[in-house]
């Protein structure tokens, strides 16, 4: 029974170590605004303190005799369980003048602080206990293996949580059974500690030496190292590889899901990719080709850099052939998607099947783990601290695969090597194509916390700056004509899209000045509607799109109307602020996949409904490729006792406006009656395919049930 345990403790330790994380953040997310800076404000959280968990585990290890390891970790243990469930205080809700971070931080350490801790210490504290117990014995080669074990384990969870566990239980109940399983995993560590504790079996003898060594999983890596501590540079070359796979996959991830399509979910093929990589060559049974690996890195580092060339000309499908790909210049998704995927699993194959080749003996394994997570935290901030600092676009990636084709050059002798000096240079010459050509029609580049935005200017006729266009990654924030064009309203927003329609509605019900709220400023389209005497208040959550549209864009210094801005959470301002007495507020902060899901709640209609005058509207744009929001829209606004009616927009295709979708939400009828009269719109069903949809709330969603 004793393998087992270890086994189960690891396994067990890694799924609740990735489930915590979205459950937790999912809580606190309606409480913060639900912006971005929560989600990685949580990320900065679980690393610093996975972090402390790896130091504790080699300081352990060194440090105390099993025994007392045994007793120190059985009562850290026992003390955590003092502190579930795992439920979020109301306490914590941020007032106006509280520093969201700094609070968000202190909620995470009091809630679930030392439990974290204790997961994260489980992979290699485990991990040297197992190899205590079986030192000598042929069973130590599958000490490795546990932590391809543990990888595994938190790959379930990452699957299991989107599609499963989520739409199925509320995030209380969530909390509740991670709390159960939390106890369930208390015992089995204190359990292997004790076991580990215990006299070791009888030292082996040299023929059980022998067979351990003949059992070495890797027949690529050899036998286990001779136990002498590694020097100062093999820790800084563990660290600098898994650095590398950390950067490698955010700055893949980060391309994938913004410049190549935000398609709901996309992230979790590269981050399964990922731990796949380390699933395989931690498994040790041959899955790393040390001779193959690197030829492939040189290739496809070669091919990725090169796709980041293509340009998005025309539309193109696969049937068509590569000479009309060429023809296009078009890296397309089906393409793309495959192509950057694959690579990252083949570089990080690489990267880590280098980083088991140069592990040490067992019982350096508690610093060889630290070096790895303390990789893997520098490579997230160099990702999402430094890059935003240093650059104002992501060049992050191209930078990437330039240092994996450098980490061939290091660590291959050879024919290999020279193959990825070649690679190096094309791809830095394509690289520096690349920047150039992005900047061709490039007005600006500006990047800050919440992404980078890019101001493009589009060709029109015989004048090259006719139209500017923002853009963060492949969406469009609006856009402005630049000629005497530039009152027009245009993208989503023109005279027959339903906001345009509510507002004209409301125009002829009373034609006294209106107030209107606009959540999402992109380029401030909506402005253009303004009449003097009227009111726009916009609310932008960045502070950068809001720089931006008054330095490229003249919509809010062009409106008639007295035009406000208010920065920050739509949310959480309008949930401070006054009434505002809105003829019309319209949310307008979707961006494909991106969901602020908080905006779109029971809770969140509430809010709304206190800021509208009698027989004002709610708009909001569901606009989306990928998700059908306005079930969602029409369940809360049903549980809010309000009507939803759906105005579905398709202009001519000459008329440079874009088809868009927008649910409004009242209790004017007399206004939806006009609407109605006009052949504007329809009813909005809190229904998909036939199955009612249930309302969000903040404790409750579900983005696969409204999957197209």
């Amino acid at each position: 029974a004793t393998m087992p345990l270890f086994v189960s403790t690891v396994g067990l330790s890694a799924f609740l170590l990735f489930l915590v994380q979205p459950l937790i953040a999912k809580q606190i997310l309606p409480w913060f605004g639900g912006s971005a800076a929560v989600w990685t404000t949580c990320m900065v959280f679980f690393q610093l303190v996975l972090l402390a968990g790896y130091f504790y585990a080699d300081w352990v290890v060194r440090r105390l005799t099993p025994r007392r390891q045994a007793l120190l970790h059985g009562g850290l243990l026992a003390v955590s369980l003092l502190l579930l469930p795992i439920t979020p205080s109301a306490a914590f809700k941020p007032d106006a003048a509280d520093n969201p971070a700094g609070r968000i931080l202190l909620l995470l350490t009091v809630t679930i602080g030392l439990p974290y801790l204790m997961l994260s210490t489980t992979g290699p504290l485990v991990q040297a206990w197992f190899a205590r117990h079986f030192e000598g014995t042929p069973r130590l080669v599958s000490v490795w293996r546990l932590y391809a074990w543990s990888n595994a384990a938190s790959m379930a969870a990452l699957l299991l949580y989107p599609p499963v566990i989520e739409p199925l239980a509320s995030a209380r109940t969530q909390s509740l059974a991670w709390s159960l399983g939390y106890a369930v995993f208390a015992l089995l560590a204190a359990a292997s500690g004790w076991l580990a504790a215990r006299p070791r079996p009888a030292t082996a003898t040299s023929a059980g030496h022998d067979a351990a060594a003949k059992l070495s999983p890797d027949a690529a890596t050899g036998p286990e190292r001779p136990a002498t501590a590694a020097g100062l540079g093999t820790q800084l070359g563990w660290l600098a590889l898994a650095g590398l796979g950390s950067v490698l996959l955010l700055a893949v991830t980060t391309h994938i899901t913004q410049n190549v399509a935000s398609v709901p979910f996309l992230w979790v093929l590269p981050l399964s990719l990922y731990l796949l990589s380390f699933i395989l060559t931690f498994d040790g049974r041959g899955w790393y080709w040390p001779r193959a690996y690197p030829v492939m890195v040189a290739v496809l580092a070669t091919a990725m850099t090169a796709g980041l060339v293509w340009r998005p000309n025309r539309s193109w499908t696969l049937d068509e052939g590569w000479t009309a790909l060429l023809e296009a210049g078009l890296m397309h998704i089906k393409l793309a998607v495959p192509l950057y995927a694959g690579g990252l699993f083949v570089l990080c194959m690489f990267v880590h099947g280098e980083l088991v080749a140069r592990r040490p003996a067992p019982a350096q394994l508690t610093r060889f783990y630290l070096m790895v997570s303390l990789g893997g935290a520098v490579g997230g901030l160099l990702v999402g601290i430094v890059a935003p600092l240093a650059f104002n676009a992501y060049w992050e990636l191209p930078a990437a695969l330039l240092l994996s084709m450098a980490a061939v050059v290091v660590l291959k002798r050879r024919w290999v090597r020279a193959l990825a000096l070649v690679a190096l240079v094309l791809s830095a010459w394509i690289g520096w194509r690349h920047v150039a050509q992005v900047h061709d029609d490039t007005v600006e580049f500006a990047r800050d916390f919440y992404g980078t935005l890019r101001i493009q200017r589009k060709p029109a006729g015989d004048d090259p700056d006719a139209l500017r266009r923002m853009l963060h990654g492949v969406i469009a924030h609006g856009e402005q004509y630049r000629d005497e064009r530039r009152h027009e309203p245009t993208s989503y927003y023109g005279p027959s899209s339903g906001v345009a329609q509510a507002l004209m509605a409301l125009r002829e019900q009373s034609d006294g000045p209106q107030r209107v709220g606009l959540i999402g400023l992109g380029v401030g389209t909506l402005a253009t509607y303004g009449r003097a005497g009227d009111t726009y208040r916009f609310y932008e959550l960045a502070p950068l799109v809001l720089t931006m549209a008054q330095r490229h864009f003249t919509y809010l210094r062009d409106s008639a109307a007295t035009v406000q801005t208010a920065l920050g959470d739509a949310r959480l301002v309008l949930e401070r602020e006054p009434a505002q007495r809105f003829d019309l507020l319209a949310v307008d902060a979707f961006s494909s996949d991106s969901i602020p899901v908080h905006l779109i709640t029971r809770e969140a209609m509430v809010v709304y409904r206190r800021h509208l005058r009698d027989g004002g509207v709610v708009a909001i744009h569901v606009s989306n490729r990928y998700l059908s929001l306005a079930p969602v829209v029409a369940a809360a606004a049903a549980e809010a006792g309000l009507r939803a009616w759906l105005i579905e927009d398709a202009p001519a295709d000459d008329s440079g406006l874009y088809e868009s979708d927008w649910v409004l939400v009242t209790a004017n009828d007399g206004l939806l009656a006009a609407l109605a009269a006009r052949g504007k719109g329809s009813t909005a069903a809190a229904q998909r395919d036939g199955r009612p949809v249930r309302a969000w709330t903040d404790d409750f969603n579900n983005l696969f049930e409204v999957l197209r």
